[in-house]
């Protein structure tokens, strides 16, 4: 869609203005008003005058004589005639002749001039600068002076070119809810002949990079109607009182271009919860803000063509008066796509580039599970780049299975370079996780494994890949995966007889799911279905924190321990018992430093390989 911008004026161009006006009061107006106040007497007067030797100055002229009295005091001017003698009565009468006579100016003319003047033509400067610069802005009655009240929100005009729902993919449900507010954009007499109304606000929530921003945009799109966008911290401001008027001018301005959309992004930068007994500062700036943007959507009349939609990570962070209905009615939820979900957005994406015709977009949607939709966006651009960088515009298979794993681990370390001790060790850490994985049931099979360290900081890692998604996991599956999980430091025990750091991040992954199977999960026969853990933001890493005694935490630390426990005695027994595959195995990807998951499974079942 295209964004509208209203057209603005060099500050430049009223400097100008202010220095021609200038210019032409020094030049024109000041000297009309500086005229002097001469007496003109006749030639009788001036020869008395002589006499009496009350002259000052005097200025003799071809047309006119000027001369002053003795005082200097006034000025006085008379026609000059033919007289030969006048210049030495006038030396004689001690008459100066060498000085120009300083017209007297009155004072109220200099009070008018050098005060009155100057103040009124800057007030009245400023007042027109300050109406253009507000009416440049955008703002309107009420508005704070050079805009500073000014929503600054980006309009966009209806355009046939814009995003529309078949460009969001992956987000079905989502879609066909926000479709019901584009059929009422276009056809408000059919619900209001049935007496329904339209929600005031659609809130959708989800994780990062599932397309919130994009689905508004599409349901403008599709709609046809002006679209205006606006963060929500772009409401907070330092001076108190300003994000109020930000709301107040967002929502004016919409009820103006009626139809239309208004989009909040990230709304919970002014719409959290507020604290009660807060004291006076602090947070009365987004409290204020939040209260004029309930006033203003409680204020919209039913039917009145305006739609506000807003976005967040955190909705259970939102005040609870944001989101009882009549304010925020409908609640989309924006989640991570499925299997099916990702296969689609990869293929939208994919027709931006190049992409062979032998692509299996099925498998790397598969190997790609828990990828947002723009993390699948970036990683279709992963695979131009690296078709680039290997001098080829067309991007095939590989180019798009090693996007996957720039984007979960990083680009490879080409200038990293193991000792022999070391990758033999990382050689047989990966494989004790694979071996692990495949002797038991319900884990999900082996799709690579790999010892080129990446820039994440891993020195290699084994990938699986389910068939398909799953939402449910029974407690021998979790136990399966913790097993997994300490396979590879079983391996370095079975092997070597000793432990490296290697495993770090495979003991917070263990520890993180043997904690959820007792206090969250209901999965021990201790607590039965307690829950000790509640999760906090879920769609922003899904924080857990315990609530219950310490005693209870004491009792769920050391279950955890015995879980953990349990589970690597498990891993490390299925490899004693099968050394010779694990020796075999780690042996073939110390030479080969990458396998695929054929190969591991053709040398585990006693196959021969090349």
């Amino acid at each position: 869609m295209k964004e509208v911008k209203a057209p603005k004026r060099p500050l430049i161009y009223y400097y100008c203005i202010v220095l021609l006006i200038i210019l032409l009061f020094n030049m024109i107006v000041t000297p009309m008003l500086s005229q002097s106040q001469v007496t003109e007497v006749d030639y009788g007067t001036f020869m008395d005058m002589i006499e009496e030797q009350d002259i000052g100055i005097v200025q003799v002229e071809d047309t006119q004589i000027i001369f002053t009295d003795k005082a200097e005091t006034t000025v006085y001017k008379t026609s000059p005639m033919e007289d030969p003698t006048l210049t030495q009565r006038l030396h004689e009468s001690g008459a100066v002749f060498d000085r120009v006579i300083e017209e007297p100016v009155s004072p109220l003319w200099t009070l008018f001039l050098t005060l009155v003047l100057p103040i009124l033509i800057f007030v009245g400067l400023g007042q027109y600068m300050s109406k253009k610069l507000m009416e440049q802005a955008g703002g309107g009655k009420g508005s704070m002076a050079f805009g500073m009240g000014k929503s600054n929100a980006k309009v966009y005009v209806q355009s046939t070119k814009g995003i529309r729902f078949s460009d969001v993919a992956g987000e079905d449900e989502a879609k066909e809810s926000l479709w019901e507010i584009v059929d009422y954009l276009h056809n408000p007499e059919k619900y209001t002949q049935a007496g329904a109304a339209m929600p005031k606000g659609i809130l959708l929530v989800g994780p990062p990079g599932t397309g919130k921003t994009m689905l508004a945009k599409a349901v403008a799109g599709e709609a046809n109607v002006p679209f205006f966008s606006i963060s929500g911290s772009e409401f907070v401001e330092m001076f108190v009182g300003m994000g109020a008027s930000k709301v107040r001018d967002l929502f004016r301005q919409a009820k103006e271009k009626a139809p239309c959309i208004v989009f909040i992004d990230e709304i919970d930068a002014i719409g959290q919860k507020r604290s009660s007994g807060s004291v006076s500062g602090g947070n009365d700036e987004r409290e204020q803000t939040l209260n004029q943007l309930l006033t203003e959507m409680d204020g919209f009349e039913e039917n009145t063509g305006v739609i506000i939609l807003a976005a967040t990570n955190r909705p259970e962070a939102l005040d609870p008066a944001l989101t009882r209905p009549g304010r925020f009615d409908r609640r989309v939820p924006v989640e991570l796509p499925d299997l099916a979900g990702r296969e689609a957005i990869l293929k939208v994406h994919a027709k931006k580039i190049k992409a062979a015709e032998d692509v299996d977009f099925h498998t790397i949607a598969r190997m790609a599970a828990g990828a947002s939709g723009a993390e699948l966006a970036n990683m279709i651009n992963e695979a131009a780049l690296r078709a680039v960088r290997s001098g080829r515009t067309v991007v095939n298979q590989s180019d798009l299975e090693e996007s996957i794993e720039v984007v979960i681990a990083g680009y490879q370390k080409k200038n990293a370079v193991l000792s022999d001790q070391e990758k033999k060790v990382v050689s047989y850490h990966e494989i004790g996780h694979a071996l692990v994985a495949a002797l038991q049931d319900h884990s999900a099979p082996v799709q690579k494994i790999t010892i080129i360290p990446r820039t994440s900081g891993a020195l290699g890692y084994t990938m699986q890949v389910d068939a398909g998604d799953k939402y449910l996991l029974t407690k021998e599956e979790i136990e399966n995966k913790i097993a997994t999980y300490t396979g590879g430091r079983a391996a370095e025990e079975v092997a070597f007889g000793q432990i490296t750091t290697g495993a770090s991040n495979d003991i917070e992954q263990a520890t993180k799911l043997a904690r959820a199977m007792i206090a969250r999960y209901g999965m021990s026969q201790d607590f039965d279905m307690v829950a000790m853990e509640t999760v906090q933001n879920q769609y922003l890493g899904g924080d857990a924190s315990l609530a219950c005694s310490p005693q209870t935490q004491k009792e769920i630390d050391q279950k955890v321990v015995e879980l953990v426990k349990t589970q690597h005695a498990k891993a490390r027994k299925l490899l004693e018992d099968n050394r010779e595959k694990l020796d075999e195995l780690a042996a073939f990807l110390y030479e080969k430093e990458t396998i695929t998951g054929e190969e591991f499974m053709r040398i585990l079942t006693g196959g021969e390989q090349k």
